[in-house]
């Protein structure tokens, strides 16, 4: 009986020490963005303070095209919509321009389900041993395993529309062009390391806002 206890007790002290976790007496643990984001996400808001309008984000419409790329990325995570807290899930609108594309990044901490609306693209993931491709059109999903190295291409004559989805409200983003050139890496070693020229290197440090 007591080893019993002393399992209860340790789930009960793990579960205090989760603050975006689904609350068990309400079944959702809406973010209270008044207070610090911690390692472990936000805490929950009093019941008495949540509103319908937590659970709603008005504007997934889409967003500011990037000069590099011609996309533009409109995305809804627990800090604009409150109500994902603790939910496991977000998402994303990407609108890409002719010849735009959404370059090499992953997610550490999310696996992404990607659905094509509107245009053609070239959609993949890379792993260390092989390419993933696919020529999508509208109506196809496509699945990226969490971590992976993917990207967007619009292969067609007009503008193209995905919507993705993630396994975490606050899924983290690692893009490879802002890794390498939008940090102080020097160029010597960037060009030791990756087989670049410097003149590229330093040509990329510019657009990115890279030094040294």
């Amino acid at each position: 009986m007591r080893f019993i206890h002393v399992i209860l007790f340790s789930v009960a002290l793990l579960l205090s020490y989760i603050p975006n976790s689904t609350s068990v007496n309400n079944d959702f643990c809406v973010a209270d963005l008044s207070l610090p984001k911690t390692s472990l996400g936000y805490q929950c808001k009093s019941e008495k303070d949540v509103t319908v309008d937590d659970f709603v984000f008005s504007g997934f419409v889409p967003g500011n095209a990037t000069k590099n790329f011609n996309t533009g990325i409109t995305f809804v995570n627990v800090d604009k919509l409150p109500g994902l807290n603790g939910l496991g899930i977000s998402t994303v609108r990407a609108d890409i321009g002719v010849n735009g594309s959404v370059p090499l990044h992953s997610h550490p901490d999310a696996t992404e389900i990607i659905i094509i609306v509107e245009g053609e693209l070239n959609v993949g993931f890379i792993t260390p041993t092989k390419v993933f491709l696919k020529d999508a059109k509208p109506g196809d999903v496509i699945a990226v395993p969490k971590g992976q190295l993917h990207f967007l291409v619009n292969t067609g004559a007009k503008k193209a529309v995905a919507f993705a989805a993630f396994s975490s409200s606050d899924p983290s983003v690692q893009t490879l062009d802002l890794l390498l050139f939008g940090n102080d890496l020097s160029t010597d070693v960037l060009s030791k390391t990756t087989l670049l020229d410097v003149g590229q290197i330093q040509k990329l440090k510019a657009v990115f806002g890279g030094k040294n």
